[in-house]
């Protein structure tokens, strides 16, 4: 069982080519009762992904595109996600555990009551995307991803971290960021730095910041005025 690691945080991936599981080929991420598991699904272009009260365990997902994805209720434990472009997703009251989202296209993405945990998102697009009431129970690694204008709202990130992610004008609208770290970014667009109470930063980011809330507050600065 492997490990990613960003500075203290460390994420749990999915043991997936242990030598006793074997990885069936499904058509379907609709399985009997609710669950799939030990599978592989492949390069498939969806109109639409609706799933409800599902339960996905030790898979492998590649090359999935959807121009619209509707998840709920839907539990993920040691599952890879790689590849995927789901368009309008939205995905609510689910839980997912021990996964890795790799390459793929979350763009303008709806979250709601999701609970992460041992979770990694690597290389993804989760520009223009709403993350309400996101719960990080487990470490959590966001790397080398762009946020653009995504929204964090009253999310539980204290367990999360971020490593040279594009924030430009991500904003953090409440919740608990206590031990966020955000070292190893570009702050200076941020929004929402009243909701940043004791998250973790390195001294060499106080001037970005600074820029951050100069910009949040839309001060005039008095050399302008004089000239």
């Amino acid at each position: 069982m492997g490990n990613r690691t960003i500075r203290r945080t460390s994420v749990t991936l999915p043991s997936l080519d242990e030598p006793s599981l074997y990885l069936s080929h499904v058509t379907s991420l609709e399985g009997g009762r609710g669950r799939v598991t030990e599978f592989h699904y492949d390069a498939m272009d969806l109109r639409a992904l609706d799933l409800a009260d599902t339960h996905l365990i030790n898979g492998r997902v590649r090359g999935l595109r959807t121009q619209r994805a509707e998840l709920d209720r839907v539990r993920v434990d040691s599952v890879e996600f790689t590849g995927c472009d789901l368009a309008s997703l939205h995905w609510t009251e689910s839980k997912i555990t021990r996964a890795v989202f790799r390459d793929c296209k979350l763009m303008g993405a709806a979250l709601e009551d999701v609970t992460l945990d041992d979770v990694l998102f690597e290389n993804c697009k989760l520009d223009y995307s709403t993350l309400t009431r996101i719960r990080v129970m487990g470490p959590v690694i966001f790397s080398q991803c762009s946020a653009r204008e995504t929204t964090f709202a009253a999310a539980d990130l204290g367990a999360a971290a971020f490593d040279d992610c594009d924030l430009r004008l991500t904003e953090f609208s409440g919740g608990k960021l206590r031990g966020l770290d955000l070292r190893g970014n570009d702050l200076s667009q941020l929004r929402g730095l009243a909701s940043l109470r004791q998250v973790i930063i390195d001294h060499g980011q106080l001037p970005q910041l600074a820029e951050a809330l100069a910009a949040e507050l839309d001060v005039t600065y008095g050399e302008d005025l004089d000239g």
